[in-house]
């Protein structure tokens, strides 16, 4: 469990420079150069006394440092939601498997718990640690101790618990990038407003494209943020579902595959 942590950890430290590097070189090699020229062009136009309707494209919506940092966040979201959810597959192609050989009709008494063991047991290391192994282990285990059917029921019920709690706080992260996104973007809004307050005098003076463009940082640095979080909240829940159906999958797989063999006469 130590080593899944610690390389749960690294893959989410590199996907964090990655998505830096990737998001900030696009943005510095397309989306401000873009926006730049055509904020540039308006600029020119106004000045040269021309009606110029804004065009608010799309290099010139997300082209700003808030946004910039909204789609790292975003990205590396995604890529924690990815790891996790390749985990939830890998254990779902566990359930089609049969990990306990037990005929149907064939009653398991406290003492062939060891004989039925093995087979989980023989398992590779990196499917041992997978929840299902885990819980048909216990589950035989406390059965060879306690001769009991009720606490080998509670021991599946308690390590499923035990499973549904520890994948629920291991998004705390994810949670966190969730509300920190609308965060960044409301330090857009307060900035934009700012530098429009600081410009006010041009605007008296009749030049509003500093104004205008201001205002623009305020309003879209929101707008993407809260489209981005959107998008992450719906994978975050498309996650925490498959999640919870891995969980209630493992007690059925092993109500259906343990428990209703289970005799102690």
């Amino acid at each position: 469990m130590k080593n899944n942590l610690s390389s749960e950890f690294i893959f989410q430290l590199f996907a964090l420079l990655i998505s830096i590097i990737v998001v900030h070189a696009v943005y510095v090699g397309v989306i401000r150069p873009s926006a730049n020229a055509q904020l540039q062009q308006q600029i020119e136009r106004q000045a040269a006394g021309e009606e110029v309707v804004p065009q608010r494209s799309l290099a010139v919506v997300i082209r700003d440092y808030e946004q910039e940092t909204c789609f790292i966040l975003m990205f590396w979201a995604l890529a924690i939601m990815g790891y996790k959810g390749r985990l939830v597959v890998r254990e779902q192609a566990l359930h089609r498997r049969r990990l306990l050989d037990i005929p149907d009709g064939t009653s398991v008494l406290p003492q062939d718990s060891r004989e039925y063991s093995r087979s989980l047991e023989a398992l590779p290391q990196e499917e041992q640690m997978s929840l299902l192994p885990r819980t048909l282990l216990s589950g035989l285990q406390r059965f060879a101790t306690t001769s009991s059917i009720q606490a080998v029921s509670n021991t599946i019920k308690e390590m499923c618990d035990q499973e549904s709690d520890r994948l629920d706080s291991e998004l705390s992260m994810v949670r966190y990038i969730t509300w920190a996104i609308p965060s960044i973007g409301f330090i857009g809004t307060v900035r934009g407003i700012g530098d429009a307050l600081g410009q006010a005098y041009k605007a008296v003076e009749g030049d509003i494209s500093g104004v205008t463009i201001s205002l623009g940082v305020a309003f879209n640095s929101t707008f993407v943020a809260l489209v981005l979080s959107i998008v992450i909240m719906f994978c975050l829940h498309q996650l925490q579902l498959a999640q919870e159906r891995m969980v209630l999958d493992c007690q059925r797989y092993a109500d259906r595959r343990l428990m209703r063999h289970l005799a102690v006469h």
